[in-house]
């Protein structure tokens, strides 16, 4: 086999492969042995007609896909390593020459890793975020504890906001009932906002028992296009009305949703968990912040390969999501009124800031000459061993050297954003103006020296690495075909 490299514009490459006759012939051979079974021919017993007698009836040709596709499985990760090149895309496969007793030729068009001209990143100025948590904070965080800890009750008065109606209810348009516009048994939470327009409010002051018919108009943009802009009536059955009972806020209410014996205690434990959060949340806007910045100031040419295969990576992603939550991508794309190509519109721009972000971030752990240990190695294995409720050893057992050199890469990213961290320089944000008349009462105290503080706008940024591992060359037909990454 021989592998020809060829060096095309915005970081793309050729690869011309060339698998020699004989080569070819076993694969012939091989799905000859894969369809034969299948295969029926007066006088022949079922799975043993000759081949010879299979490509003389159907055409030489016949097994023509099969070989290709079994070459194709089989050569292609050794031209990727042949290559040399640090490939970052599925291959657009072309096959340029299949016949019998010839050499198999075929081309694999791919993107290529683009280098990366890194700017300023040491010193980056970054706004100071306050994490200062107030008494006010603590208190509402309490508060939602004790609505998580509420107990449920029937209770005998009219609907308040806050409260859970059970309802049953048909919605109709021009007198005539709609599909999806009937419930039975239904809570809806009061105030919530969950059902469209004043549905919810027009059963404020209702009792238990009563009939009521809600007008509402749905939302231009609704879903179902039949029922978008137009007015309608819903006739509600009040079933049930249920409140919320709220827990005494006293030493026995905090020995019950916390490890603290008194109140005053748990407010500290609180305060100190929300000082925590607003600091790791700071760290990340901060880290995003300087990211965004250096990303700006660096130069890199990303193929457009490079960024399909970033979006198939995420939308695969987000269907396996779907899928743990029972929702089919169909289901998805019919109640959101998504198309796939709209969604992969939308994705794009966040795919383009994560191989952005990975690249630059790759390319500052090479600079500065960043090392990862097996310690390092061990560590988070350890760490995942934890998360998962593993043991150590056998977690480690389970990871291949392959997987060990992505840890490797994935902390040496890490690693790379925590010596931007450490070098950043914080810049409070920009006071407000002052209104017209205190800048001329300033003016007649004293000439003030004329300042300009730049706005600085956060971009939320990921550091999550950019897909673009080895992959073998996807089942393929012998006319040209573009492959594409399986959902991971």
């Amino acid at each position: 086999m021989s592998v020809q490299v060829e060096t095309l514009e915005k970081n793309m490459a050729k690869l011309t492969v060339e698998i020699d006759a004989d080569r070819l012939e076993k694969a012939l051979d091989a799905a000859y042995n894969k369809q034969k079974k299948n295969i029926s021919v007066p006088g022949f017993r079922k799975g043993k007609v000759p081949r010879a007698m299979v490509e003389k009836m159907y055409g030489v040709e016949v097994f023509y896909e099969d070989a290709a596709n079994i070459l194709l499985q089989e050569t292609y990760p050794e031209a990727y390593d042949e290559s040399g090149l640090d490939i970052v895309s599925q291959p657009t496969i072309d096959v340029v020459q299949l016949e019998k007793g010839k050499a198999f030729i075929y081309t694999a068009e791919v993107a290529v890793k683009p280098e990366v001209t890194l700017g300023k990143y040491k010193g980056v100025t970054v706004t100071k975020i306050d994490t200062t948590v107030t008494d006010e904070e603590v208190d509402a965080e309490i508060e939602t504890q004790r609505n998580n800890n509420a107990r449920t009750l029937t209770v005998e008065r009219p609907v308040e906001v806050g409260d859970t109606a059970v309802i049953d209810f048909e919605g109709f348009m021009d007198g005539v009932a709609f599909e999806g516009g009937k419930g039975e048994d239904f809570d809806l939470e009061i105030g919530s906002h969950s059902f469209i327009d004043t549905f919810e409010d027009q059963l404020v002051g209702k009792s238990t028992g009563d009939d009521v018919e809600v007008n509402v108009t749905f939302p231009e943009q609704y879903q179902a296009e039949e029922l978008a802009g137009k007015p309608a009536v819903f006739k509600v059955k009040i079933k049930e009305i249920k409140a919320k009972e709220l827990p005494e806020l006293d030493d026995e209410f905090a020995q019950d949703v916390s490890e603290c014996d008194t109140l005053a205690a748990y407010k500290e434990e609180v305060k100190k968990n929300l000082t925590d959060r607003k600091e790791a949340d700071a760290r990340r806007t901060k880290e995003d912040e300087a990211i965004e910045k250096i990303i700006d100031d660096a130069k890199m040419d990303i193929p457009d390969a490079m960024i399909d295969n970033q979006v198939n990576s995420m939308i695969n992603d987000f269907a396996n999501n779907m899928m743990q939550q029972g929702l089919s991508m169909d289901q998805y794309m019919q109640f959101t009124g998504m198309t796939i190509d709209k969604f992969k519109e939308q994705v794009r721009p966040d795919a383009i800031k994560r191989i952005q972000s990975s690249l630059v971030l790759e390319q500052i752990a090479k600079e500065e000459n960043i090392e990862v240990s097996d310690a390092d190695v061990d560590a988070e294995i350890e760490k995942m061993a934890a998360a998962y409720g593993m043991d150590v050893e056998q977690l480690k057992g389970y990871v291949q050297d392959a997987e060990k050199e992505s840890m490797k890469k994935d902390i040496a990213v890490q690693k790379a954003v925590e010596f931007i961290m450490d070098n950043v320089k914080e810049r409070a944000k920009a006071a407000k103006k002052s209104t017209a008349k205190k800048a001329e009462a300033d003016e007649e105290k004293a000439p003030a020296k004329k300042t300009t503080a730049k706005k600085t706008t956060t971009k939320k940024t990921t550091t999550k690495k950019a897909d673009g591992e080895k992959a073998p060359a996807k089942k393929t037909a012998t006319k040209k075909t573009t492959t594409k990454k399986d959902a991971e």
